[in-house]
């Protein structure tokens, strides 16, 4: 009998120490933190100006005194402010408010802008820029100068001509080969 306590005294005990042993396996951890951040896209639209002396593009201002015939000098680029390559596109919306008192309506063909056709390429009410805009680059103009056309009447003296510019951006990386073919472009322009 004192035989059969220590045998079972003995498997107890190695019971004992194999769930010990298990206990000690199955809590064993490891613990690591890593940290991933998203990148960002993030662009400038710069409108520039030539003084009307000449010398070096100056950040644009309204213009007073404009006539029929006569282009403003306009110069809109976008700039990548971001970390990450972008496609970007452009809006460009215009619009005539005839002094008070003068009926009819105006008409917006009468105002035109120099796009510059061979960077820039215009579908479904946008301009796409041509290229990826790398991290620091800036775009070639979109256009340089806003023109008045010569036959603009005695309905538009004392008017005011609005041009609103709008720029987007979305990532390149893993997003279509062109401006044209990305995704992820917000639905609607915020002028």
């Amino acid at each position: 009998m004192k035989k059969r306590i220590v045998t079972l005294a003995l498997i107890v005990a190695l019971i004992a120490v194999a769930a010990v042993g298990s206990s000690a396996y199955f809590t064993a951890q490891s613990k690591e933190t890593n940290v991933i951040t998203a990148g960002n896209v993030k662009i400038d639209l710069i409108e520039m100006q030539l003084p009307a002396d000449g010398g070096e593009p100056v950040p644009f201002e309204n213009v007073d005194g404009v006539m029929p015939g006569a282009s403003v000098s306009k110069i809109v680029t976008v700039k990548n402010t971001g970390d990450n390559a972008a496609w970007v596109r452009v809006s460009v919306a215009k619009a005539i408010e005839l002094r008070e008192g003068v009926a009819g309506e105006a008409d917006l063909s009468l105002v035109s802008f120099d796009v510059n056709r061979e960077y820039w390429t215009e579908q479904d009410g946008y301009y796409y820029y041509n290229a990826r805009l790398e991290p620091g680059a800036e775009t070639e103009p979109l256009f340089t100068a806003v023109s008045f056309a010569a036959e603009m009447g005695n309905m538009y003296q004392e008017s005011t001509a609005t041009v609103s510019v709008s720029a987007q951006a979305t990532q390149v990386v893993h997003n279509g080969g062109s401006a044209l073919e990305a995704a992820g472009w917000p639905a609607e322009t915020e002028a």
